[in-house]
């Protein structure tokens, strides 16, 4: 008996080194995803929350003659908000003004916005003399549908009401004012996990596009069309027809299934769609490129799962993630995982949905995302050329 399981062991190793890439990449698969949680926190294990302030506070003279400068201190407490490890929890970002601060918020570049307002100081020393007639309001502004809101919110509350409570030996002497973005405090929790689903529906794509060429490379016919002279851009061409309109059945399945559960789109729905299609263009591409590096149907799933990795987890389609920041460009700041289509469709679905954005509003991610499957097209033609159609 040992003889015979010994034999089936050395078959299995034989027939293996024939497929050395399923076994590479199921040994890798546990590991990459220790290297996105890695890239998720940041690298060093702590979550910084971007958090925009604009300090209008006038400094206050007080009684004994020292002068006041509330708002400012409110802002040093939020900087210095760390970790045990002393890694910031707080990313603070001084605003010009409110717009622009609101702008930056729709695209996501931080959590909430602070506004502290001119009569903060002057207020608090009043309160301090005796007048307890003195108020004054602290405002937070955020999307209620980021989950990265409600944490950096709720630390920024914490050390201003703090600060408050310890300078002036009262419970409450500053209204803390909570102005939701948009529409967000209206949209159901099913609402807020459309944008992702739908986002889920594209990336999926990737397995079709990858499993697609790689049917035809299994089977041979790949050898009998190279025979007729075809080309890699006509192979591709007319593949990617035909995936389209798979992708496209799916974004429109999606969202017909989400109108019939009760969904409100406070931005128009055709647009939301044109930034699904597109996307899953890009997504397409990607899945093109795994099949120029697989030669069965089988190879093409296990490779697939990678580029799913990140495309999920790395985009923001399945939770909320840290921005990685590389550069600007400007005025716009681009971050590792702007690299990737999805993260720009989040973004696009939630102006869309959520704060009732036009065409104007999500130009730059539609461009980004036209820029991207561009490139990765030009990528997937160029691999398969040389890999597939010598």
């Amino acid at each position: 008996m040992r003889q015979r399981v010994w034999s089936v062991f050395r078959k299995s190793v034989r027939e293996q080194k024939r497929d050395l890439w399923v076994v590479g990449l199921s040994l890798a698969f546990a590991p990459l995803f220790v290297m996105i949680y890695w890239m998720m926190t940041g690298g060093s294990g702590t979550t910084s929350y971007g958090v925009l302030v604009i300090n209008q506070d006038v400094p206050a003279v007080q009684a004994d003659g020292s002068t006041l400068s509330a708002g400012q201190e409110v802002v040093y407490g939020l900087r210095g908000l760390t970790y045990e490890n002393g890694g910031a929890l707080l990313r603070v970002i001084e605003a010009i003004n409110r717009a622009d601060a609101e702008t930056r918020l729709r695209n996501r570049e931080a959590a909430a916005l602070v506004i502290i307002p001119e009569d903060f100081s002057e207020s608090l020393s009043a309160f301090r003399s005796g007048d307890s007639s003195a108020n004054t309001d602290l405002t937070f502004i955020g999307d209620l549908t980021n989950p990265t809101y409600t944490v950096a919110a709720v630390m920024a509350m914490t050390v201003a009401d703090s600060y408050t409570q310890n300078l002036t030996s009262a419970a409450r002497p500053v209204n803390l004012v909570e102005i939701p973005l948009g529409n967000s405090a209206a949209r159901t929790e099913f609402e807020n996990y459309v944008p992702g689903l739908l986002v889920l529906a594209v990336v999926l794509m990737i397995f079709q596009a990858a499993m697609t060429p790689a049917r035809d490379i299994e089977t041979g016919a790949m050898k009998r069309l190279r025979l007729t002279r075809l080309t890699a851009f006509e192979y591709l061409g007319g593949t990617v027809l035909w995936l389209a309109l798979v992708s496209v059945g799916s974004v429109l399945l999606t969202f017909l299934s989400a109108v019939g559960f009760g969904f409100r789109s406070q931005g128009p729905l055709w647009l939301a769609f044109v930034v699904a299609a597109i996307t899953s263009l890009s997504i397409i591409g990607i899945g093109l490129i795994v099949a120029c590096f697989s030669k069965t149907v089988s190879q093409a799933f296990v490779i697939a799962n990678f580029p799913l990795g990140f495309l999920m987890f790395l985009t923001g389609a399945a939770f909320p993630l840290p921005r990685m920041n590389l550069f600007t460009i400007a005025g716009r700041s681009v971050a590792l995982a702007d690299f990737l289509p999805p993260s720009h469709a989040v973004v696009a679905l939630n102006k869309i949905f959520t704060l009732g954005a036009g065409f104007g509003d999500v130009l730059y991610e539609l461009v980004a995302l036209v820029i991207l499957t561009g490139l990765y097209f030009g990528v997937g033609v160029w691999l398969f050329q040389r890999t597939q159609m010598r």
